[in-house]
């Protein structure tokens, strides 16, 4: 006999289809779930030997009473602990509760019918220790921290990397903290770190960017504040190979872009900031005013409002000086922006170098390296100034030339 294959309905198939596609959404799910487990209730010995744990074998010895009223002895729940014992293979006696002395008597509570309160003292009975036994003692001790000590060096090694002979490793621990003050709401925040071209170096498996995620705002007095709290770390090196050169060390600059994000995925450019990270090692909380750019008219702020998208930077090293840039004068004339908040970063810098450690006659060798590492804030001030006094000066000669040659003589007189 032959039976005809039956046709399954289409929507049968779907669903099977669907119920198939939820189960493998499920396993998937179950995957990526932390399989790790946050408390280990049975560690191994070596998990124990590697969290810097003293494991000595322990003798442990309960002074019990029985508590129970007339008739009742022997029962488990009147059983009481009065005092620990403990002694381990080094000769240590841990008593718990410590002795009496001062403190007064221990009290135990009963539960029952009849609530009773027992009061008991530990005093220490043994006779007092020879000076000998003391001095023995303190020997014993003294090599069990000992034997601690080099068990605990044994973990950590003596291996250290260091640096190369006049270089600088920079190891910078910092946080995204908050934003504040700014037109919407839902803010993140694109950063990178722009080392310099010349004397600077970062490992190949460095990240020097950052997003973080996209956070709400919140109303702190007159201001809307966004905490973000986001960590972030990198390292970098600076090695000075010709030190016959005068020319002022360049610093790391820390870019920042901040963004808002609305219900309808629309993002706007909130602000552009940048810093140069600290020239010296220790921890340091920066806020970094922003701007971004503007269109003039009452269209381009309905749009960035309606629509959302406004002008953005394509390069974000335009902020400061871009690297790229080759000429003399970098002019932004005709360039609109406006100020809007700003961003607050909190870093931990930490330096190293041979130089710290080494003999005085080598740190003079190094004087030169140093003297422009350490003095760097001082140079850049410096620096800065004498760029600020070059732009007035010029500012002032391109006035001067400006003027008609009728009022300005040759001699510095009027001409009538």
């Amino acid at each position: 006999m032959t039976t005809a294959a039956r046709e399954v309905p289409s929507f049968l198939v779907e669903r099977m289809a669907n119920v198939r596609r939820r189960r493998q959404d499920r396993r998937g799910m179950e995957g990526s779930i932390l399989k790790s487990r946050i408390v280990t209730w049975e560690p191994s010995e070596e998990f124990v030997r590697n969290n810097h744990v003293i494991n000595t074998p322990l003798q442990t010895m309960y002074i019990m009473a029985d508590l129970g009223p007339y008739g009742k002895l022997g029962y488990k729940k009147y059983e009481h602990v009065l005092c620990t014992l403990k002694v381990d293979s080094n000769g240590v006696i841990t008593v718990k509760p410590d002795f009496t002395g001062l403190k007064g008597p221990y009290r135990i509570e009963t539960e029952g019918e009849k609530q009773e309160v027992w009061k008991y003292t530990v005093d220490n009975a043994s006779s007092l220790a020879q000076p000998e036994e003391e001095e023995r003692e303190q020997r014993v001790f003294k090599d069990l921290y000992g034997r601690h000590k080099e068990y605990l060096s044994s973990l950590v090694g003596t291996d250290f990397e260091m640096t190369a002979p006049g270089a600088l490793r920079l190891f910078v621990n910092g946080e995204v903290v908050s934003a504040q003050g700014y037109e919407y709401d839902n803010l993140y925040v694109h950063f990178f770190v722009e080392l310099p071209t010349t004397n600077w170096s970062s490992p190949a498996f460095q990240q020097l960017s950052g997003i973080t995620q996209t956070c709400a705002t919140k109303s702190l007095g007159m201001e809307k504040v966004a905490y973000f709290s986001y960590p972030f770390t990198f390292e970098a090196s600076f090695l000075h190979e010709d030190e016959s050169t005068d020319a002022l060390p360049e610093w790391p600059v820390l870019y920042c872009e901040v963004l808002s994000l609305d219900f309808w995925q629309r993002y706007r450019v909130e602000g552009y900031g940048a810093m140069v990270l600290p020239a010296t090692p220790g921890s340091h909380t920066l806020t970094v005013s922003t701007w971004r750019p503007m269109e003039l008219g009452t269209v381009a702020e309905l749009r960035r409002f309606f629509i959302g998208g406004s002008l953005e930077l394509e390069d974000l090293s335009y902020v400061r000086i871009p690297g790229t840039f080759k000429g003399e004068r970098l002019s932004r004339f005709g360039f609109r922006t406006e100020t809007t908040g700003s961003v607050t970063f909190r870093l931990h810098c930490l330096q190293q170098s041979r130089a710290f450690m080494e003999s005085s006659f080598l740190r003079k060798r190094m004087r030169s390296v140093l003297d422009r590492l350490e003095g760097f804030s001082q140079q850049s001030s410096v620096h800065s100034v004498l760029e600020a006094f070059r732009r007035a000066r010029r500012r002032m000669q391109e006035a001067r030339e400006s003027l008609p040659q009728d009022l300005v003589s040759p001699s510095g007189t009027m001409v009538s």
